[in-house]
């Protein structure tokens, strides 16, 4: 039977959320199943992958063919590495303790990769909150220093004949 690793879709429109399933290559896309491996939220940033890594990998090894997607998240968790260093062990080309050791460096690349994402995005969405709040505050300080103007009592005008009288006197006298 020919076996296929892929997404099934569940949630409202505009809300998918998926399960990783694997599934006779002939049934329907929501349909019957295997077995259910993991899941996929693509609504979250970055998105929330479970994924059932003993399964996945026994799955792969048996044959079961992902899809692009499928493949682009089992990539994404180290499943298709796994494999790949297995088939290394395999042949010869290094020992399981390498192997386990070069797999523990990825996963830890790719762990503080993710977090640096996460600060990234907390970091972004907690600046753009200031800058919001110091704007607000200055419109407010504009709207009040308008306010206050607008309110403030109207000085009597004087003509410019009479002011100009008025300051000539006073430089005479600060000469003298």
């Amino acid at each position: 039977m020919a076996t296929k690793i892929r997404l099934q879709r569940h949630g409202k429109k505009g809300k998918p959320f998926y399960h990783v399933v694997v599934a006779d290559s002939r049934a329907p896309r929501d349909g019957k199943f295997i077995e259910r491996i993991g899941s996929y939220n693509p609504n979250t940033n970055p998105a929330t992958i479970i994924l059932d890594f003993d399964k996945a990998l026994d799955w792969v090894n048996k044959g079961a063919q992902p899809t692009d997607t499928a493949r682009a998240i089992l990539s994404y968790k180290g499943v298709l590495y796994k494999k790949h260093l297995q088939g290394g062990v395999k042949k010869g080309a290094f020992d399981d303790a390498k192997a386990e050791e070069l797999f523990t460096q990825w996963v830890d690349g790719k762990d503080a990769k993710i977090e640096g994402k996460k600060t990234g995005l907390a970091q972004t969405k907690e600046d753009a909150k200031k800058a919001a709040l110091t704007a607000e505050a200055k419109k407010n300080a504009d709207k009040a220093a308008a306010v206050a103007a607008k309110n403030a009592p109207v000085a009597e005008e004087v003509p410019a004949a009479e002011e100009a009288e008025t300051e000539a006197p006073a430089t005479e006298e600060t000469e003298g």
